[in-house]
């Protein structure tokens, strides 16, 4: 898709929609086929928390927002967390989501390309994220240059060196 055709557009978040972070949150995490989705509360989960808590107060808090329909509909954001795909102290770990009716688009993978642009302008030489082995987005985010560098029983971890 040329990127003058697409019917979305890619911008920073403003500091009055970090709140949208939380339900962006809940939207990434991965409900296998036949699974029932958790309640919304268990994005207080302090190992969730992590994605979210006090966002843009911190060295390395970056978010895009994609827009469509006049309104937000998906979010990658990077921060310098301890969370599953933490490296090291220098490296800032991915959190990326869309509405679901937004998915399938090409919208996520522009998200990525844009926020691995930012990130390699601020200066980073790489990037992290943890991903469940079953989740269809393994495939993006090797075509936007992510590479297995360790895993779980459940999950990849994923670098991408910029």
């Amino acid at each position: 898709m040329n990127r003058n055709d697409r019917d979305f557009m890619i911008r920073p978040i403003t500091e009055s929609e970090y709140p949208l972070l939380e339900s962006f949150l809940y939207e990434a995490i991965f409900i296998p086929e036949g699974v029932e989705a958790p309640p919304r509360e268990i994005i207080y989960q302090p190992e969730l928390q992590v994605y979210v808590k006090d966002f843009g107060k911190h060295r390395g808090d970056h978010c895009l927002i994609a827009e469509a329909d006049g309104k937000a509909v998906g979010a990658v954001w990077v921060r310098i967390m301890d969370d599953y795909g933490h490296i090291d102290d220098d490296t800032p770990s991915f959190a990326i989501s869309l509405y679901k009716e937004y998915r399938g688009r090409g919208i996520g993978t522009e998200l990525m390309k844009e926020m691995l642009g930012l990130l390699k302008a601020e200066g980073y030489s790489r990037a992290s994220l943890a991903v469940q082995k079953a989740n269809y987005a393994v495939k993006m985010y090797e075509r936007a240059g992510f590479r297995t560098v360790g895993e779980n029983d459940e999950e990849y971890i994923m670098l991408c060196r910029l």
